[in-house]
This record gives C-alpha cells, structure tokens and sequence, in this order.
C-alpha cells in the first residue's frame, strides 16, 4: 500500500481543493470551512490510497498526471471560464476516481468505513516512513475519526460535502469500481436489522450519522 506516499501529495491536494470548492462549508466562517476542508480531505487521502496501492502506482501518477478535473468540472457545473489560466493550472492534478471515490465515502458511512479498514489493513502501524506528526494511539480509525465518527460540528459544517443527493452526480461516476474493490454492496442493498427493511435501515443509518434526521 503506498499510505503516506509523498508522491500523492499534489493528487491529494488537489483533489481535495476540488471538493472543497464544489461543495462548500454550511456557514462562511473560517472554522466551518477548515473542519468541511478536513473531512473532504480524509476521504480523499482514503480514496488515493485505495486508487494507488503501491509505491509504484503513486510514483507513476505523479509522472503521468491523474487526468484532471474536466468531467468532474462539467458534472456540477463549475467549469473555469479559461481552464488555461494559470490560476486554475491545479485542476490538471484532480483525479476524477479519486473524487468520485471519496463522495462515495463522504456520503455512505458504512462504505467509509469498509475503505479505512482496507487501508489500516495494508498500511503497517509503524513503517519507519516520515510523517506530519506521529501516529495516535488506536491507529488510522482515530486519524480518520472526522470521516468516520463526525461530531455535530463537523456536521453542521459539512451539511452540503456529506448530502448523498448532491453527491450523487459525482459518487455514481466510478461507484462500481469501489464497491467492487471493497468487496461491498450498494447502499440500501445489504441485509437490515430485524423488523427494518434492508434499505429503511441503511437510509436511517446514514441520516442519524450525518445529520440529515
């Protein structure tokens, strides 16, 4: 797994940019917009990883370039006026599966969480690679906790960039693709609790988590 890889670093920024842009925090304050910005980046940085699972995979991105941000762009209709205007030269680092992936994770928290099992299961706890900051204690679940386990402010401010509906136009782009690898099924579709219907049950679930009640 290449985990912490600084080859990802501008795929992940970017990507992360992207989201923030698109789906911007609830409320114009400069902590609602940091605690949105960090969510959509857990779930990018998640999705990078589960993209680029080696080492060689993130050195070749970084070569070849993740594609850019054209699709996505046309998707939720934010396409730059001059996409050749310096300024907007970060688009060229937006992976579109990258992005799709994470509103996967961003919108379906059952999903978020199969995708950070995945990664805490490749990327060793102690690898001797460098870091920001060290590890916490309880792993990659605590250094995701505002993906997994986002608190009423979190919420509140992330009301658009966790809303399945809005996500939808991006999410179902390469939704498939991480299902599969996830080995997980549609949301909706896996097996409910007694006395709820499967889908009541995911649809509860979710809304209780993000909010949306």
């Amino acid at each position: 797994m290449a985990g912490p890889s600084v080859e990802l670093s501008p795929v992940i920024a970017a990507s992360t940019h992207w989201l923030s842009r698109a789906y911007p925090a609830g409320t114009p304050d400069t902590i609602a917009h940091t605690l949105a910005e960090l969510q959509a980046r857990q779930a990018v940085t998640v999705a990078a990883w589960l993209r680029y699972p080696t080492e060689m995979d993130a050195a070749l991105v970084a070569i070849a370039g993740p594609g850019g941000s054209a699709v996505l762009d046309w998707r939720v209709g934010s396409e730059p006026e001059d996409e050749d205007a310096e300024e907007e030269g970060w688009r060229t680092w937006v992976d579109e599966v990258v992005v799709s992936w994470a509103a996967c994770l961003l919108a379906d928290p059952l999903l978020a969480r199969r995708g950070v099992d995945a990664v805490a299961a490749a990327v060793p706890y102690d690898d001797g690679r460098p870091r920001p900051q060290p590890r916490r204690a309880g792993g990659l679940p605590t250094e995701f906790r505002r993906l997994l386990t986002p608190d009423a402010r979190d919420r509140e401010a992330a009301v658009l960039l966790r809303h399945p509906d809005l996500l939808e136009p991006v999410a179902e782009l390469h939704r498939d693709t991480l299902l599969y690898l996830l080995d997980a099924e549609p949301a909706g579709l896996a097996s409910g609790s007694a006395g709820i219907a499967p889908q009541e049950a995911d649809v509860e679930g979710t809304e209780k988590d993000f909010g949306f009640a």
